[in-house]
């Protein structure tokens, strides 16, 4: 296994690509973390790429707790304003101290990066036995460090800036630039729309950095990031002021509109139901025909005829959408298609698989109840799927959650 170099580690550091006196403490102490890893026999299939992005994620999260940099407590506040406790899918054990070192932070960090990064072991049990002795081993060697180890001042990054202050305007440009593409936080979740990005803007051909440089700066203005899909502005506002940006007034300047015509025909068709499901594209088509007056002896959106299982959903300004190989897994008591059998099997790709199911549909189908039957691949936990189904969603989806 070969070390993590100081390029490694250095440019997740908030002050990269200056030095700071504190950095060789913690490059080491990241690479005491991945020599223990290692000899423990702990996660033996992963690439070393992998664990030593792991061992300086951990180590980040140790440094912004030492220093009480901000994003460690925003993430967990915002957890127990969203879902009652700090971390997912754990309980919050007696003696949980906010913003300081805690077993099950190590434990969700280590879940949570690898399952981000490496899509080999993206469906990654939260509780799998590695996870749990990993970060019992990591939190004994951080435990013993805690009191002696230097503060890396480098991680106030934010210290005192503020949002509205035009003279702070340089300063949130880089603590945002670290934030969406260094912290330890926020990039794992982004490793697959960067690979995304980098093959879009074609990195090995001439030019090709240049135009990376420009889909980045546009993806930290248009995607959501992190373990919680939050804009960078959310984050922002989180880390510095403690709560999220205000939302305008949704009604604000609207006027009234008309239903959308398409929202009426499928609830006229269905007796009132704003959903539908059809298990094969002969059923769908003859519903656009019948239901939404198109054109009869025509065969309507043929790029589904070799597919099944679909769902439409109707809205009443946005009018409808159309999901495929999905209905089998939904338990909607008006659904004749669900299949639990199936669902067992399928139900988590509708949680992990971006582009799968539309996130209206999602959202509605988690707000209902209607996926019980997920669970982590190879395991019956279907408790915690369902306790953690939003976070699931907004973690490994992104902007095919959150996105409109």
């Amino acid at each position: 296994m070969n070390p993590i170099t100081p390029q490694q580690f250095l440019i997740r550091q908030p002050a990269f690509p200056d030095r700071k006196p504190s950095d060789k403490f913690y490059l080491d102490l990241a690479n005491r973390l991945l020599k223990e890893c290692v000899s423990a026999g702990l996660f033996p299939t992963l690439h070393e790429s992998v664990l030593s992005r792991l061992a300086i994620c951990v180590t980040g999260y140790y440094q912004d707790i030492l220093s009480d940099a901000g994003l460690w407590r925003a993430f967990t506040t915002q957890c127990r304003r969203m879902y009652g406790h700090p971390v997912p899918f754990h309980s919050e054990p007696e003696g949980y101290i906010d913003a300081e070192l805690n077993l099950i932070d190590i434990a969700f960090l280590i879940w949570y990066c690898i399952a981000m990064i490496d899509s080999d072991h993206r469906d990654l049990y939260p509780l799998h036995p590695d996870v749990i002795s990993l970060s019992k081993l990591w939190h004994g060697i951080l435990d013993a460090e805690y009191d002696e180890a230097p503060m890396p001042e480098e991680y106030n990054i934010g210290f005192q800036l503020e949002v509205h202050n035009p003279e702070d305007a340089s300063g949130l440009y880089r603590f945002s630039h670290w934030l969406f593409l260094h912290s330890y936080l926020l990039t794992p979740a982004f490793t697959l729309n960067l690979a995304q990005l980098a093959a879009e803007a074609r990195i090995s051909e001439e030019g090709g950095e240049s135009r990376l440089n420009d889909l980045l700066e546009e993806a930290m203005s248009l995607q959501p990031t992190g373990p919680l899909a939050l804009y960078l502005k959310e984050w922002i506002y989180l880390v510095l002021h403690d709560r999220l940006p205000e939302e305008k007034d949704a009604e604000e300047g609207k006027t009234s509109k008309e239903v959308h015509k398409y929202y009426k025909a499928v609830t006229e068709a269905t007796g009132g139901s704003p959903i539908a499901y059809f298990s094969d594209y002969r059923e769908l088509n003859k519903f656009f025909i019948t239901a939404l007056g198109w054109q009869e002896g025509e065969d309507h959106l043929p790029q589904f005829k070799n597919h099944s299982d679909f769902v439409i959903q109707a809205d009443p300004e946005k009018g409808m959408l159309l999901a495929r190989n999905v209905a089998k897994c939904i338990a909607d008591p008006a659904n004749p298609l669900y299949n639990a059998a199936y669902a067992r099997r399928h139900a988590f790709d509708l949680l992990s698989v971006r582009g799968l199911c539309p996130p209206d549909l999602l959202q509605t189908i988690l707000k209902n109840g209607w996926l019980p039957d997920a669970a982590f691949p190879d395991t019956d936990d279907r408790a915690l799927v369902a306790e953690n189904a939003d976070f699931i969603a907004r973690c490994y989806l992104q902007m095919f959650y959150r996105g409109d």
